[in-house]
């Protein structure tokens, strides 16, 4: 089965112009996993240490990231928005090879915040699991909203 545009074409019965509150209620739905996201990683951070926090966190980055497309593009599909979302966590990783992260980081805690400093390889499969987690979440909302 593909994946479905996260956003329905035409009301439920099929009759009349596409839904126009669907747009607004599915970036609703985005900002509001958004930030329990957000606060997930941060209650991760407080609750555990090492490489459960370390790598928690970065599949919790990539799946907020895959909020973030939702929000700014509610017709993509899942596999559209967690494969955005997984090609961005992967280019901020690459580009802390640079350095140009790490010298930001030391000035800016936002900047430490979302490019990190130090390149770390094993971040990238688990930007993957959260990419993965973000393309289920959403195929399951989109089955939900297909069959009832």
């Amino acid at each position: 089965m593909s994946d479905r545009a996260l956003q329905p074409t035409r009301p439920a019965d099929g009759s009349g112009p596409p839904a126009r509150d669907a747009t607004g209620r599915t970036r609703l739905l985005a900002a509001v996993a958004a930030l329990v996201t957000v606060g997930a990683g941060l209650g991760l951070r407080a609750v555990a240490t090492g490489d459960v926090a370390k790598y928690g966190g970065d599949a919790l980055y990539t799946l907020m990231i895959v909020t973030l497309v939702v929000l700014l593009a509610p017709r993509s599909t899942p596999a559209r928005a967690a494969g955005i979302a997984l090609a961005v966590s992967w280019a901020v990783e690459l580009l802390q090879l640079t350095g140009l992260p790490a010298e930001l980081s030391a000035r800016s805690t936002a900047a430490r915040l979302v490019l990190g400093s130090t390149y770390n390889a094993p971040d990238l499969l688990w930007y993957a699991v959260g990419a993965c987690a973000g393309w289920l979440a959403l195929r399951v909302a989109v089955r939900r909203r297909t069959t009832g």
